[in-house]
């Protein structure tokens, strides 16, 4: 059994949520420079070199790249022979997250309640995404979270006889409803299967994953790409202007799921989609 101190939570997740912040990860980064060496419309170009241009002032002076610092969304998957000593995971977590917004001078972003609204001034409680691992290891991701594009997020639960084609559909309808709220070019999570909140949280999950990385099963290998062809082809473009880049990459992850039901979530994320990941 392995110590874990839950100050080395709270010191990581604070640098990290500063870090998420103010640089772009380099899987994004690649993204993006391929879509301003791809687009064909000088206005398109246009608002990718402005984003490009945001992400460099962002880098160079220590200024959020976004005014929406977002909610934290933590997932963390903790290695079942480690023992936390000092505090729980949840506490140290948000503290974390409290030291991390408050000290980068990041917005505060979350109210108590969501019809009384006062804010918590802290940004915290982070939302946090709990799994159990083989090992002696704890691994964190932290996703900052805009509502600009979250708030474009959708559940579809699609009948089994819809198939792969209501799938389709589904990410297509929830795109193009989302034009240019979500911030285009955007990041598209799809979480497959499951029940109605596990298809979310794979959606959300999705989001975090290596842009370089690709799914096991080969039907999802396909499904992503031509969905990243379809979306693209819509024309709503950079910053919804017009253009070829209206995606950067489409993200799915599927699970097991009821014989009378389809659950689909489209979770989408700006061009940005920011995400760090550490191991303790």
């Amino acid at each position: 059994m392995r110590e874990i101190n839950a100050t080395e939570i709270t010191k990581n997740i604070k640098e990290m949520c500063i870090l998420a912040n103010h640089y772009m990860a380099d899987d994004m980064k690649n993204a993006l420079n391929n879509a301003i060496n791809t687009e064909t419309t000088e206005l398109g170009r246009q608002v990718l070199d402005k984003l490009e241009e945001n992400l460099d002032i962002a880098q160079k002076e220590m200024i959020p790249i976004c005014q929406d610092t977002g909610m934290a969304v933590i997932f963390i998957e903790i290695g079942q022979e480690v023992h936390l000593v000092g505090d729980t995971y949840e506490h140290a977590i948000n503290e974390g997250v409290r030291e991390g917004y408050t000290e980068g001078y990041l917005r505060k972003s979350i109210v108590k309640d969501p019809i009384y609204r006062e804010n918590t001034k802290d940004n915290t409680p982070a939302v946090i995404h709990y799994s159990m691992v083989p090992g002696d290891k704890i691994k964190i991701t932290v996703a900052p979270k805009g509502f600009g594009s979250e708030n474009m997020s959708k559940v579809y639960m699609l009948k089994p006889a819809d198939g792969i084609e209501g799938v389709k559909n589904a990410i297509l309808t929830a795109v193009k409803e989302a034009g240019p709220n979500a911030c285009p070019p955007m990041v598209v999570g799809v979480g497959i299967g499951g029940t109605f909140e596990k298809c979310a949280i794979m959606a959300k999950k999705a989001l975090t994953r290596d842009l370089n990385i690709k799914p096991e099963k080969e039907y999802v290998r396909n499904l992503e790409e031509e969905m990243l062809e379809k979306i693209n082809e819509t024309g709503i473009g950079p910053a919804g202007l017009g253009g070829k880049n209206t995606a950067l990459a489409v993200n799915i992850e599927t699970y097991p799921t009821h014989i009378a039901g389809l659950p689909v979530a489209v979770n989408i994320c700006c061009h940005v989609n920011r995400h760090i990941t550490r191991e303790i």
